[in-house]
C-alpha cells in the first residue's frame, strides 16, 4: 500500500536564531540556528558535531562532521522552493522506492528522531527552512576525474532502469513534484533564470535563439505519453555521481527530480560541459549504456534527446545568471556563455553533433 506522505514530514514550531547563507563560503560553519535545529531534529550531541558549508545553489548543503569525521550531508531548501515540505517528502518517497532496483547505488536519507525524513527548522522571524539529511558517501565526484566517460555507460544503464521504474510506480497519496517542460526551462519566466540576460553580443543571442527554436520545434512535437514523459532525476551530471574507493558509483541529489521527457535525463547528464572536447565521449557512453537496458534508440529519439540537450544548455546558461560562480568548479561559470554559442552553432550545423 502506498505510504502517506504526511508520515515523512516533521514540522516542529520552536524558532531558533536568525542568520542567512549569503555571506558563507565553502567550509564556513552553519548559522547557529541551523546547527541547533539539525542537532535537535536528528538527536545529535552538540559537542560532537560540526556543520560546515559545502555549497549554496538552489539550496544550501552542509557536511555533518561527528567527532571530526564526515557522517552525513544536510540540505536546507529555500522556503517555498520546489513546492515546500510536501514536495521534498515526495522526492524522498521516490528515492526510497528506487532503492528497490537491483544493482543501483543511491544516497540513503536519514530519519529524524521522530521517524520522519523531512523537517522544518524556523528562524527567529518564523521563516521555515525545509531540511533533510543523508548519509555521507565517501569517494570522488565524477566531475573531479580526468575522464568520467568510462562511468557513463553505467549512468546510462541506471537512467534506463529509473525510467522503467517510473513508468510502473504507483505514486503515494499527496505526491507533489514540479514539471520540467519547455516553459520552466527557457520560457519568459523560467525556473532558474533567463539565458537572454547572459553576457552575449546581439549576434550571439540571435545565433542561440535560432538554435533554441530549432530544438523546440523538435521537442514540442513529442506527445506526452507513459513511454515518453514521467518522473525523472533530471540532474544526472558528473557532480551528482560519486565514485567510491571500491570503484562503485552512487547517485546523489534528487532535488531536481520532477516530471519531464524521459530523454531529458540524457540532456541533464551533460550539463555545463557540452562544449568540452570530452563531452562527445560521455554522450556516446550514456547512449550505449541506456540501449543495453532499453533497446536501441530510433532516429527520431536521437533527434529529440539532442534537441533537449540544446535546450538544456541554454537553460543552464540562464542558471549562471543568478547563481554564485562558486557553485560550479573554478572557471566553469565563465565558460558557459562562449561555450553555449559554440554549442548552438554546432547544433545548427548538425543536430546530432555530440553523438558523432
Amino acid at each position: 500500500m502506498a505510504q502517506q506522505l504526511a508520515s515523512l514530514i516533521d514540522d516542529p514550531t520552536q524558532p531558533v536564531s536568525l542568520d542567512t547563507f549569503s555571506g558563507l563560503t565553502k567550509g564556513s560553519p552553519a548559522p547557529f540556528w541551523l546547527f541547533q535545529g539539525v542537532c535537535a531534529a536528528w538527536g545529535i550531541d552538540h559537542s560532537r558535531a560540526r556543520l560546515d558549508l559545502i555549497t549554496v545553489s538552489e539550496n544550501a548543503t552542509f557536511i555533518l562532521l561527528l567527532d571530526g569525521k564526515a557522517a552525513g550531508v544536510v540540505r536546507v531548501s529555500q522556503p517555498g522552493y520546489v513546492g515546500g515540505p510536501e514536495a521534498v517528502a515526495s522526492e524522498i518517497s521516490w528515492l526510497n522506492a528506487l532503492h528497490d532496483i537491483d544493482g543501483i547505488n543511491l544516497i540513503n536519507p536519514v530519519p529524524t528522531v521522530r521517524g520522519t525524513f523531512v523537517t522544518k527548522i524556523h528562524d527567529l522571524n518564523g521563516v521555515g527552512w525545509t531540511v533533510i539529511s543523508t548519509k555521507f558517501v565517501e569517494g570522488t565526484v565524477l566531475e573531479d576525474l580526468d575522464n568520467p566517460a568510462p562511468y557513463y555507460v553505467t549512468i546510462g544503464q541506471w537512467a534506463a532502469k529509473f525510467h522503467n521504474q517510473s513508468r510502473h510506480w504507483t505514486r503515494p497519496y499527496g505526491f507533489k513534484r514540479f514539471n520540467w517542460d519547455i516553459s520552466n526551462m527557457v520560457g519568459p519566466s523560467p525556473r532558474w533564470g533567463r539565458w537572454e540576460t547572459a553576457n552575449l553580443t546581439d549576434d550571439e543571442k540571435e545565433l542561440c535563439n535560432t538554435a533554441l527554436w530549432k530544438a523546440m520545434d523538435v521537442v514540442m512535437k513529442v506527445p506526452r505519453t507513459q513511454q515518453t514523459w514521467g518522473l525523472i532525476h533530471a540532474d544526472l551530471r558528473p557532480s551528482n555521481v560519486i565514485k567510491g574507493p571500491d570503484g562503485k558509483l552512487t547517485i546523489i541529489d534528487f532535488d531536481d527530480a520532477g516530471y519531464s521527457w524521459y530523454l531529458y535525463d540524457y540532456a541533464s547528464s551533460l550539463s555545463f560541459i557540452e562544449h568540452e572536447p570530452y563531452a562527445s565521449d560521455l554522450a556516446k557512453a550514456w547512449v550505449k549504456g541506456y540501449q543495453e537496458v532499453a533497446g536501441d534508440f530510433t532516429d527520431d529519439e536521437l533527434h529529440v534527446m539532442s534537441a533537449l540537450s540544446m535546450i538544456r544548455r541554454l537553460q543552464m546558461l540562464g542558471w549562471t545568471t543568478n547563481h554564485r560562480a562558486d557553485a560550479l568548479p573554478d572557471g566553469m561559470a565563465a565558460e558557459e556563455a562562449p561555450g553555449s554559442v559554440m554549442c548552438a552553432q554546432r547544433y545548427l550545423d548538425d543536430p546530432l553533433w555530440l553523438l558523432h
